[in-house]
């Protein structure tokens, strides 16, 4: 799947953000390396710290079934109603779960549309990861 095909994906995962509180919808497409997609929104609480991001969404459903190799994830983002403005970039708990799952060359795909879209890799959006790796220094 190429990037602007993921791209549509998360947009379409976006139209699923339940955002009563920041009204900032959020959607995701995680790409697995055998070619399944798994959508994720962001979920918000009143609470605020039990909202879960559109990119933990998808990985936790994705996990949930079994999947642990992932090719690429797309990103969308913007206020609710509203096509994105602006590309809309994990953060950093989310890139920490990508860590987790994916190698250094994973792509990072942020989009504002389908035609306007920038690619990373995860080491570039997260050079200094923690790891197993790293629990057993």
């Amino acid at each position: 799947m190429d990037s602007k095909a993921l791209v549509k994906e998360a947009l379409a995962a976006r139209e699923m953000a339940y955002v009563p509180y920041s009204h900032f919808a959020v959607g995701a497409a995680l790409l697995t390396k055998e070619g399944k997609v798994y959508r994720g929104c962001n979920i918000e609480n009143a609470a605020y710290t039990p909202t879960n991001c559109a990119e933990r969404t998808a990985f936790f459903k994705a996990v949930s079934e079994g999947e642990r190799e992932f090719a690429a994830i797309a990103v969308v983002g913007g206020p609710a109603g509203k096509p994105p403005m602006d590309y809309c970039y994990p953060c950093g708990v989310c890139r920490q779960v990508m860590a987790e799952f994916c190698e250094d060359d994973f792509v990072v795909v942020v989009g504002k549309s389908e035609d306007e879209i920038r690619e990373h890799t995860l080491i570039e959006i997260l050079p200094h990861t923690f790891r197993e790796k790293d629990l057993n220094r």
